[in-house]
């Protein structure tokens, strides 16, 4: 199995592909797009079953990281301006990216309208061998999201050794 793409929801389609692409480097494969709730089509008939009947339309926007998965980017017409986690409820509530440069990106998200949500942490500061950090960081829409230092095999084989 690979991972293709995620989906997420944002309140301003031209802030976030600035972001995503600015803060985060993700690379625009199809910029906005306008998708309306209509029945003759395919898309339109995916959507309906996805969103349910009278979901109205919403922008959309295709990017991609370096490594090749998507991030489908939705600005619905008829939405809440901000996405709250409640961790009181089963489901994703963030996803996470890699980079060797923490602070390059925490400054380019604070930049473009993202959280620092914590300070840089390193998962075994004792062991100067296993330098993996991370840090949980926000969008400007409050999408959750993880930075790692190290792929997730190498962060996590090494925690059980």
């Amino acid at each position: 199995m690979k991972m293709s793409h995620v989906g997420i929801m944002v309140g301003d389609m031209s802030k976030a592909v600035e972001f995503y692409t600015q803060a985060l480097g993700l690379e625009i494969v199809m910029d906005r797009a306008e998708v309306r709730e209509e029945k003759e089509s395919a898309i339109g008939k995916m959507c309906i079953a996805v969103f349910g009947e009278g979901f109205k339309g919403f922008n959309i926007a295709h990017l991609v990281t370096e490594d090749g998965v998507g991030f489908e980017l939705f600005e619905m017409i008829d939405r809440e301006e901000r996405h709250h986690v409640d961790f009181s409820k089963i489901g994703i509530f963030h996803f996470c990216l890699q980079s060797d440069d923490f602070q390059s990106v925490t400054d380019k998200v604070e930049q473009y309208g993202g959280k620092v949500r914590m300070d840089i942490m390193r998962y075994h500061p004792e062991d100067e061998s296993k330098p993996y950090k991370m840090v949980y960081l926000e969008d400007p829409f409050g999408n959750l999201f993880e930075l790692y230092s190290h792929s997730y095999s190498e962060t996590y084989s090494s925690e059980y050794e």
